[in-house]
C-alpha cells in the first residue's frame, strides 16, 4: 500500500461529518420505514429502488462517476491524480430484511459516501480513485442465495443461474432487475480493486460486552448449510407403542441435540444452528412421518469446518438406523472461512490506533460481500457495536458516535491505501 510519512496536517487531523453522516443514515431509513423503527426495504423491490436513486443522487451531487453492472451493482467513482492506480474502494448494501434494522449494509454504503464528501469538502486529492459500491441483494431474504451481487462479481456465483433465482411469487432476478430500471452494462473488474473496506455493526455482542469502540476484522467463519429431509412412518399417537414407531420427529430432535454437541466439540469457534423445521401431517394426535430442517454450521478454520460436517453426515445415519427413518441430506451452501488481506487489516488497525479508539481483533460470524471480495482482492472490515448484539430486527441500533467512528476510521485506512497528493 500506498504511505505518506508528512501528509498534510489537515489530512492527518482530518474527521467526517458525523451530524451528515448521522443524517444521511436517517433520510435513507424513511425508504420501507416499519412501525417498530426498522426497514423493510427488500432486494430490487421499488422501495429499494428509491434507496438506489437516493443514493445516486448523493453521489452525483459529490461529482462522482456512475457505473451500474449487469447484476445491478452500484459503483460511483471519485477519481485520483493517478489514472494508472488501482482503485480504493468501500461499500455494503442498501437492502434489508422484511423486518430489518436502519443499521445493517447502510452503515457501509453511507460511510463511504460520507468519506467523498469529506474529501471533496477538503478539497483532498488522492493518488488512486476512491469508489463506493452499493452490492444488489445481500440479504437473499427474497432471492437466495445471500450476497449475490459481490457473489457475482467475484465470479464465486454463477451470473445466469443467479438471474433465474425466483421469490416466492415466481419473479425471477432478471425481471426484477429490469422492472426497476437496474440492469446495467457497465464492466467492472476486481482486478481494478487495490483495496476494499467494509464497514458494519458488529451483529453481535462482543463489542458491546467488552466496551470496544471499533472491531478490527481479521476474517470471517466458512458455512456449511443442508436441508435435511427425515421419513418415518404417520401413525395414531394413542395406539402406536413407543418401541414400535417410526416418529421423524423424535430423529429430528436427536440431530438437533448432535449439531449443538459437535459445535460445543469445535470450540472457540464452532457454531451449529437449527433455523427452520416443518412437520407433516402437523397434527397433535398423529406421530409425525416427515420432518424438513435446515442445518446451519460454521467455524474459523477449515478442516475443523469439514470435520464438522462429517460428523453431523456420520450423526444423521445413525439416528436413521435407530429410529427406522429415511433421510435426504442436501448440501445448499459451502463457503470456505475467509480470512483477509493483512496489508488492508493492518490499515484498519493503524486507523483505529491513530484516533486513539479502543479496538480488538474479531472475527464475523456473519456473511458479508467483503468475505466474497476478499476472494479476489485485498479487502478487511470495520466493525463498530450494535446495542445488544442485535441485527435483522426492527429494534437493531448504533449508537451515533460509533458510526462516526467507523467512518473516520474508514477514511484513514482509505487514505493509508489511497495516497494524497502532496505527501512525501
Amino acid at each position: 500500500m500506498n504511505t505518506y510519512v508528512k501528509p498534510n496536517p489537515e489530512v492527518s487531523d482530518l474527521h467526517t461529518n458525523s451530524d451528515r453522516l448521522w443524517e444521511s443514515l436517517m433520510e435513507m431509513a424513511k425508504l420501507g420505514a416499519t412501525p417498530k423503527g426498522g426497514v423493510n426495504r427488500q432486494a430490487l423491490t421499488d422501495l429499494e429502488r428509491q434507496g438506489r436513486d437516493l443514493f445516486i443522487q448523493w453521489c452525483r451531487a459529490e461529482g462522482c462517476t456512475i457505473r451500474i453492472d449487469n447484476i445491478g451493482n452500484i459503483f460511483a467513482r471519485r477519481e485520483g491524480s493517478d489514472p494508472n492506480a488501482k482503485t480504493v474502494m468501500a461499500g455494503s448494501h442498501l437492502d434489508s430484511q422484511p423486518t430489518g434494522g436502519k443499521y445493517d449494509g447502510c452503515v457501509g454504503v453511507l460511510s463511504g459516501l460520507e468519506v467523498i464528501r469529506t474529501l471533496n469538502e477538503h478539497k483532498i486529492v488522492t493518488q488512486s480513485a476512491v469508489e463506493v459500491v452499493a452490492w444488489t441483494n445481500e440479504e437473499g431474504c427474497r432471492f437466495p442465495p445471500c450476497m449475490m451481487g459481490s457473489g457475482v462479481f467475484s465470479g464465486v456465483l454463477e451470473f445466469d443461474a443467479m438471474l433465474a433465482r425466483t421469490d416466492a411469487e415466481g419473479v425471477t432476478v432478471s425481471d426484477a432487475l429490469d422492472a426497476i430500471h437496474y440492469r446495467g452494462s457497465d464492466t467492472v473488474s476486481p482486478d481494478e480493486i487495490k483495496a476494499y473496506f467494509e464497514p458494519h455493526i458488529e451483529q453481535g455482542p462482543i463489542l458491546e460486552d467488552t466496551d470496544t469502540t471499533i472491531g478490527v476484522v481479521i476474517g470471517g467463519l466458512g458455512q456449511k448449510w443442508f436441508d435435511l429431509t427425515l421419513t418415518g412412518l404417520e401413525a395414531h399417537a394413542g395406539p402406536t407403542p413407543m418401541n414400535l414407531r417410526r416418529d421423524a420427529m423424535m430423529g429430528a430432535a436427536e440431530v438437533t441435540q448432535a449439531l449443538n454437541r459437535i459445535a460445543f466439540d469445535h470450540q472457540p469457534h464452532g457454531r451449529g444452528t437449527v433455523g427452520c423445521m416443518s412437520l407433516y401431517p402437523g397434527s397433535r394426535n398423529v406421530i409425525p412421518g416427515q420432518v424438513k430442517m435446515t442445518l446451519d454450521m460454521r467455524h474459523w478454520e477449515p478442516e475443523a469446518l469439514i470435520a464438522m460436517g462429517q460428523a453431523v453426515t456420520n450423526a444423521v445415519e445413525d439416528i436413521c438406523q435407530r429410529h427406522g427413518l429415511e433421510y435426504e441430506l442436501t448440501p445448499t451452501a459451502d463457503f470456505a472461512p475467509e480470512h483477509f488481506n493483512q496489508e488492508c487489516v493492518d490499515a484498519v488497525r493503524q486507523a483505529a490506533e491513530k484516533l486513539q479508539l479502543s479496538h480488538m481483533n474479531i472475527i464475523s460470524g456473519a456473511g458479508h460481500d467483503a468475505m466474497f471480495v476478499g476472494r479476489v482482492a485485498p479487502a478487511a472490515m470495520i466493525f463498530i457495536p450494535c446495542k445488544d448484539g442485535i441485527s435483522h430486527n426492527e429494534i437493531e441500533s448504533a449508537k451515533p458516535e460509533h458510526v462516526h467512528a467507523g467512518c473516520n476510521v474508514l477514511l484513514h485506512a482509505m487514505l493509508e491505501a489511497a495516497g494524497v497528493e502532496g505527501g512525501e
